[in-house]
């Protein structure tokens, strides 16, 4: 039997076995046996056979077991043996589909093909049937059906649609969808036959659609093939594509954006008729529209945008031109005398982006004309009111000008020109003239256009002195394209002598600028070593601080190795100076216009050496790094430099040219300059107590590069133990090592401390040292309180120290305190030290902290100092306040200073201190961060928001207190606490719960109280109307006010409280009632939100009535109050 009729033979449900063994081998790449050649050698006869058993087999088995049923069939097969297995008829199937592909290949003209059609129909059913499942056999099925639909057979409409419904969904599932994607690409003729508006097409409708909201689709080139072709499909199917993409365009990056465009034009390209007409009209047209509408803020407007300039580069091309003359023509001229502004600066950039608009199916004549036309409506908009049009007409102008130089007439262009020369002075809008600077490079991009712009832009050089900032930055951007563009001579537009002097005192934007500008100039980097130092000293002679400015950014534009050897080269100068016959004796004039002046003159110019010093200083600051990290040119500079350095500080005595030596000497090792390095800590010793910062700033500095902070740090402890010392207190620790015999100066001790805090590189040097000097100098500080309390109990002798120092110490002692704290690992020692010094405060100065008794004395315009128990509290509190809000404070550290707070406040004279308490309630509950959804009182920080509206309800009371006492005094204090009660209502309104929404409870109840006394001592109508404003409140009131209209969020947290009490009902009485609106009226007319006072409103209005028949009946004045309360009422409810 041959392997035909074996084949044919086991096509049957009997022989089932057989099938699917021959089936197996022609899997088999190692088996001889394909179905294919089989199939190709049976002839006609033998293929109907074939197909109808296969038809026979087929139905046999999924009669056994349909399809729907395959899943749930795995766990019963498992059980019973004899079940029908779905492998085992999924195997059949895909043996069938399998014959019916190969016998589609083999299909031959004239053969009959009904059996095989049926068996593809069927196959068709169980593909649609279980078309969300991916399975192998199901993929087989779908490469026939797209098989069936390009071999053109019947049913192909059937068979292709399902392939590409199964080929677009598979698209958007994979990861890498390339191949699927091309699959739909080819079967996207498919198309054709499908009715858009059907029901039954929706699911494919759908599909296509989302092609274009597939990334992948749009990247892809047969993406964009089958995207192009969707928008030929049908009419109406154009505008859903253009929406779909109008509503992703906001989340598309500039690339996407771009693929985008290629697709439309593409389309737009292979379109004709109807087609073309709608693309034209519903999707580019639309893109203009929006591009003209929209607002610049929108951020879709820079991708319409983009889409219409792809549109706008292409033109040249006879289509394009005459579609943008089309499209644009009922739009763009009504666009470019719109009333609103941005919709004119929008028409303006894409109507000279397109420049010029023609029709060339026009004559000549006719285009000249038109042309003709809008060179005057370009020149036009160079006029327009408003700046944001008139700089974007400068924009369109030179963009014009570039590309049409050549063609325009000399005197268009020359009106051009002046015209934005006259823009570039325009006083109303810096940004037009920074709009005109920075488009007129496009212009310089056209060497035509140079000879006549030489001529023209040096009327422009004022304006490197523009007021504002990014027309001087626009400005020298112009000038380094004139220069790299070689149009002019750029020191022809602007003059050296404005360049530096604008280099010497503008910002780094402008002066970075200018010395790329002028760094050739003055560090021609071709020419010799020599050369360099003589431009050097020319521009010193210049104007010095411009060549600080020009050197501070030279390491920019030139490689470290040439900054070095420009030091060096300064530094043989200087040796010849001093007359010391090192490496170069003297330069000769070798540039008549930048000549080196002779050092005999050089000598007598001290002002010429001190800036080659400092210029030496900053090179090596900006080569520091670089030379770090080469050891060898680190050791050949700190040679070269160490040894003239003791040269220099003889020879160099002035103090403008000691400054840099000191400089220069802290970037080098005390070793190699061994004279100054020994004397720095005794000069420093020896330095007078009202020394300035610049005197012992860079000693200490090169104390610290050189490591040896702790020399500093423990003659700053001697100085600060000795005074203490003289009160019979020891001091511990070593001395220091100088020997020299010097009085204490605490004064300086603390100045040197301060710098050394103050300065990052200090500090960070300072608190690297080890713990046991530092806990020393903290322990002496701290020591300075037994002087502080002389003072206050007036038994301070004669050697006991000032109060000035004392109070100092005292503040240095919790700042050394919190920077130990901060780098301290673990445990809180120094937090310990303040919470003792915190107590200290308590029992040894507050008890001192009364009022001060009048002074006769006293200057009544000047107020008196705080009294010194005040002065310690305030200081105390506000190095507290540092660590709170640096978060080093724990909660035991805040429980004892909101304890202080309390103590404080409860002092005789404890309003002065009210200012810092606030400060402290404001970093404390800003640091409070309570368990998620806590109420619990034994929350700590719960328990500590609950302390701190109790000090704040403390200070209210305080406050209303002292101005019933003593008003202006009060006043005075109530103003000074004006910026803390703003920083802690703007903290207490960002909480929605207990307790700090208590703090507004107080800040009302408050101002409700003393509104209401008011009003009951009023006696006559004027005395009852509504204030205008917050200065017409009571002292109290007014401030609190005033502080609650200054934001936003605090209005509405203080409304949010009104309405609250409201509800509540705890506020009912006519007066009270009164009280509340006359707060109503004062927060309706301010300019802050409103939220909340209607409502407020609302609940007043449906009590006040309840108190219409009372006032009726009671006195005069309650009925007044009555009447104007309704009327307030009405305002502000606008009835």
């Amino acid at each position: 039997m041959s392997k035909r009729e074996a084949f044919l033979e086991a096509a049957c449900k009997e022989n089932v076995e057989d099938f699917l063994r021959y089936i197996q081998l022609h899997n088999d790449k190692t088996d001889p046996f394909d179905v294919e050649e089989v199939v190709q050698e049976m002839p006609r006869g033998q293929k109907s056979d074939l197909w109808g058993r296969l038809m026979s087999l087929l139905q046999d088995v999924l009669q056994e077991l349909p399809p729907d049923r395959w899943q749930q069939n795995q766990e019963e097969a498992m059980e019973d043996e004899s079940a029908a297995h779905p492998k085992h008829v999924m195997a059949v199937v895909d043996g069938v589909t399998l014959v019916a592909t190969v016998s589609l290949g083999v299909l031959q003209e004239g053969d009959t093909y009904s059996e095989l059609l049926k068996i593809t129909h069927r196959l068709h059913g169980i593909l649609v049937s279980l078309l969300a499942i991916d399975t192998p056999l199901l993929q087989h099925i779908h490469t026939l059906c797209e098989a069936w639909w390009k071999k053109g057979l019947q049913k192909k409409e059937e068979f292709g649609r399902t392939a590409l419904i199964l080929s677009l969904q598979k698209s958007f599932a994979l990861k890498k969808p390339g191949t699927e994607i091309q699959r739909v690409w080819s079967l996207h003729d498919v198309l054709v036959s499908v009715d858009y508006k059907s029901e039954d097409n929706k699911q494919i409708v759908d599909l296509l659609i989302r092609c274009f909201q597939c990334p992948n689709y749009i990247k892809n080139d047969d993406g964009k093939r089958f995207l192009v072709f969707l928008f030929s499909w049908h009419i109406d199917f154009i505008w859903v594509i253009h929406g779909t993409i109008k509503n992703q365009l906001r989340f598309y990056n500039k690339t996407m954006n771009a693929h985008i465009t290629e697709i439309y034009y593409r389309a737009w390209k292979k379109a004709c008729g109807e087609f073309l007409d709608k693309i034209e009209s519903s999707c580019i047209q639309d893109f203009m529209q929006c591009a003209i509408f929209l607002h610049r803020s929108s951020p879709v407007h820079s991708k319409v945008r983009q889409i219409v300039s792809y549109y706008h580069a292409r033109k040249g091309c006879h289509s394009v031109d005459k579609m943008l003359f089309t499209l644009y023509r009922p739009i763009l001229w009504k666009a470019l005398s719109a009333p609103n502004f941005e919709v004119r600066a929008n028409a303006t950039l894409l109507f000279t982006d397109a420049f010029p608009i023609h029709n060339p199916e026009q004559s000549n004549e006719e285009m000249e004309a038109n042309i003709q036309i809008q060179l005057d409506t370009a020149m036009g908009l160079l006029d327009d009111p408003h700046p944001a049009v008139r700089s974007n007409a400068s924009l369109g102008v030179c963009k014009i000008l570039c590309k049409c130089w050549e063609l325009l007439p000399p005197a268009i262009v020359t009106d051009f020109l002046k015209k934005l020369l006259e823009l570039a002075a325009d006083s109303s809008s810096p940004d037009v003239r920074c709009s005109v600077f920075k488009c007129l490079p496009m212009v310089l991009d056209n060497s035509l256009s140079h000879p006549l712009l030489e001529k023209l832009l040096p009327t422009l050089k004022y304006s490197l002195h523009d007021n504002s900032e990014k027309v001087r930055t626009a400005f020298l951007d112009m000038l380094l394209k004139v220069k790299a563009v070689r149009a002019a001579k750029f020191w022809d537009v602007c003059s050296m002598e404005h360049l530096l002097a604008r280099l010497a005192s503008d910002s780094p934007s402008v002066s970075k600028r200018v010395v790329n500008l002028l760094f050739k100039s003055f560090f021609p980097v071709n020419e010799s070593e020599k050369e360099w130092c003589s431009r050097c000293i020319t521009l010193i002679q210049m104007n010095p601080m411009a060549a600080r400015k020009f050197y501070q950014y030279a390491h920019q534009h030139t490689a470290p190795t040439n900054i070095i050897k420009l030091m060096l080269a300064i530094r043989r100068i200087l040796n010849s100076f001093i007359q010391m016959d090192c490496d170069v004796t003297a330069l000769h004039d070798s540039n008549k216009e930048n000549s080196l002046t002779e050092p005999a003159k050089l000598v007598k110019d001290k002002s010429v050496v001190a800036s080659l010093l400092e210029i030496l200083v900053i090179l090596w600051k900006s080569v520091q790094k670089a030379v770090q990290q080469n050891e060898e040119a680190q050791k050949y500079m700190f040679a070269k430099f160490g040894n003239v350095m003791a040269r220099y500080f003889q020879s160099f005595e002035d103090e403008r040219a000691t400054v840099p030596l000191v400089h220069l000497a802290s970037f080098m090792p005390p070793a190699a300059i061994p004279t100054f390095s020994c004397g720095v800590l005794s000069r420093l010793r020896r330095m007078d107590s009202g020394a300035v910062p610049t005197q012992y700033g860079q000693l200490l500095d090169c104390l610290c590069s050189w490591g040896q902070v702790a020399d500093v740090l423990e003659l700053i402890t001697d100085w600060l133990s000795q005074p203490l010392n003289s009160q019979g207190e020891k001091a511990a620790g070593r001395k220091v090592r100088i020997q020299e015999t010097v009085e204490a100066k605490p004064d300086l001790a603390l100045v040197y401390l301060e710098y050394l805090f103050s300065h990052t590189v200090t500090r960070e040097k300072l608190l690297a040292l080890s713990r046991t000097p530092l806990k020393q100098l903290h322990t002496v500080l701290g020591n300075w309180k037994s002087v502080l309390h002389a003072h206050l109990s007036s038994t301070a002798g004669p050697k006991t120290p000032g109060v000035r120092t004392a109070l100092r110490a005292f503040e240095f002692f919790g700042r050394l305190g919190a920077h130990l704290q901060f780098s301290s690992s673990e445990g809180r020692d120094y937090l310990l030290s303040l919470e003792h010094a915190a107590a200290w405060v308590s029992d040894r100065v507050l008890p001192f902290l009364v009022k001060r008794s009048g002074d006769d004395s006293q200057s009544p315009e000047t107020p008196p100092p705080p009294p010194l128990a005040a002065q310690i509290t305030e200081s105390f509190l506000t190095v507290c306040r540092d660590i709170v809000l640096v978060g080093l404070g724990d909660d035991s550290f805040k429980g004892h200073i909101l304890h202080l707070c309390s103590l404080a406040l409860l002092s005789e004279a404890g309003y002065l201190c009210v200012p810092a308490v606030l400060q402290i309630l404001k970093a404390v509950a800003n640091s409070c961060v309570p368990e998620e959804s806590s109420q619990d009182q034994e929350d700590p920080a719960m328990a500590i928001l609950a302390v701190v509206a109790n000090v704040f309800q403390k200070i209210i009371e305080l406050l209303a207190r002292r101005l019933k006492k003593e008003p202006e005094e009060g006043k005075q204090l109530c103003l000074s606490a004006v910026s803390g009660l703003t920083d802690f209502l703007q903290v207490a309104q960002t909480w929605d719960r207990a307790p700090l929404t208590g703090v507004f409870s107080t800040v009302f109840a408050v101002i409700i109280v003393e509104n209401k006394n008011l009003l009951q001592k009023a006696t006559h109508r004027e005395e009852v109307s509504a204030p205008e404003s917050a200065e017409d409140m009571p002292p109290l009131s007014s401030i609190l006010l005033s502080v609650i209209l200054k934001s936003a969020s605090i209005t509405r947290s203080f409304l949010a409280e009104v309405c609250s009490s409201l509800e509540s009902e705890a506020i009912s009485g006519l007066t009270e009632l009164a009280a509340v609106l006359n707060v109503l009226a004062v927060v309706e007319r301010s300019v802050q939100s409103k939220s909340g006072l209607k409502s407020a409103a609302v609940l007043i209005q449906q009590q006040i009535h309840r108190h219409a028949v009372t006032s009726a009946d009671g006195s005069e004045i309650q009925r007044v109050i009555y009447e104007s309360s309704v009327t307030t009422l009405n305002q502000i409810l606008h009835l």
